[in-house]
């Protein structure tokens, strides 16, 4: 049994999930109107922070593989 994702899918589905992760936080404001949702803005940009480094990770492997090969 293999595994269903490439690290081409697992790059691109690490991108746009901190990108919409940063965008969310970024939205988050108090000053934004009343917003009733409890969701700690610190988390969530470290968890933004986080998926950004495993994105990055994934894009330094590739450009290494790249680079080996040639």
């Amino acid at each position: 049994m293999s595994f269903p994702l490439t690290p081409s899918d697992l790059s691109l589905l690490l991108a746009v999930t901190s990108l919409i992760l940063l965008v969310t936080s970024e939205l988050l404001s108090p000053y934004r109107g009343k917003v009733n949702l409890n969701i700690n803005k610190k988390k969530l940009r470290n968890t933004a922070f986080v998926f950004s480094i495993l994105f990055l990770g994934t894009v330094i492997l590739r450009v290494a593989s790249i680079i080996i090969i040639i």
